[in-house]
Order: C-alpha cells, then sequence, then structure tokens
C-alpha cells in the first residue's frame, strides 16, 4: 500500500509540473513608446559635420565655422574689418544644392540686426554672394536672390583646430 500511495504522488506531482499555461503572450516587438539604450559604453557617434573657413585681405578677416546636422546648418560668423565696423554673430539655415541660405544674427556698434547671406560651395571653398538688400527694421533680406553674384569674398577652408579663438572679441 505504500508504494501505491508513493506511485500516486509521484504521478501527481508529475502531472502539476506539466500543466499548461492558457496564458495569452503579446508577441508585437513594435513598442512605440521605448528607449533603446545601448548595450555598450561606446559613445554614439555625432551626426554633426564641423566645417572651418576664412579669407584675410590686407588687414580684413573674415572667419566662419559652419555645423552641418543632418541638413540644418548652425555657425558662427566674424567680419574683423581694419578701419571699419566689425561684426560677430550666429548663423542658421539650410543648404539647397551648392548654395547655403543662411540668417546672420550679429552685433555691431552695440546692436543686434539679422542679414540674410548666401554662400557657394566650390572647390572645397565658400564664395560669399553680393547683391543688393531690402531692409525691415533690424532685418535685411536680398531684394532679388535671383541676381546675386558671388566674386567678392573666397574663403578658404581651414582647420577647425583651435579656430574659436578667431571668433573672440578683443
Amino acid at each position: 500500500m505504500k508504494s501505491y500511495v508513493l506511485t500516486a504522488c509521484i504521478a501527481l506531482l508529475a502531472f502539476s509540473c506539466e500543466k499548461k499555461s492558457t496564458e495569452i503572450v503579446n508577441t508585437d516587438n513594435s513598442l512605440k513608446d521605448t528607449i533603446v539604450i545601448p548595450e555598450t559604453n561606446e559613445p554614439i557617434e555625432s551626426s554633426t559635420l564641423q566645417t572651418c573657413y576664412m579669407e584675410a585681405i590686407n588687414k580684413d578677416s573674415v572667419f566662419i565655422s559652419l555645423d552641418d546636422n543632418l541638413g540644418t546648418i548652425t555657425g558662427k560668423l566674424r567680419y574683423k574689418n581694419f578701419e571699419k565696423d566689425s561684426s560677430y554673430g550666429d548663423l542658421m539655415g539650410s543648404q539647397n544644392g551648392d548654395t547655403l541660405k543662411l540668417m546672420y544674427t550679429f552685433e555691431s556698434e552695440g546692436s543686434t540686426s539679422e542679414r540674410e547671406i548666401y554662400f557657394l560651395k566650390k572647390d572645397g571653398n565658400l564664395l560669399e554672394a553680393t547683391g543688393e538688400y531690402k531692409v525691415d527694421g533690424i532685418k535685411s533680406m536680398y531684394a532679388n536672390p535671383n541676381a546675386l553674384k558671388y566674386d567678392v569674398h573666397v574663403l578658404k577652408q581651414a582647420d577647425c583646430n583651435n579656430f574659436e579663438k578667431n571668433f573672440k572679441i578683443k
């Protein structure tokens, strides 16, 4: 009789271990509000590409630093002039083909202004557009963007290492 009870207990235990689950499991792996954390400590590569340019003519110079973050162009620009007003400010805009279309928000003689400014990328250089402006308050826009000329300032590409010193106001 003891062996019969022992066999019954073992059978009951084995049966209870094989109980099938009726729970429904969601196998949809397309979670929309999740954050994926990388499994390594490797830094994630930036999507920003920085390039720097400069031009020096006699005692006047132009310095520009541009960051291209997936099509949005930001940067800094400084016109450092010898016996004329200099200016320093920020750039923001986009690239359309080989043309950078930017807004230059700058300080000059203690006041803040905005000016539309275009650059043409050609042979690794930036050619600054010149043309007639229409002024509305503190904002200057090209009067006729189709009539611009790119023949005055040719900024050559420069090394961006330690380039920030060119933007310090002295």
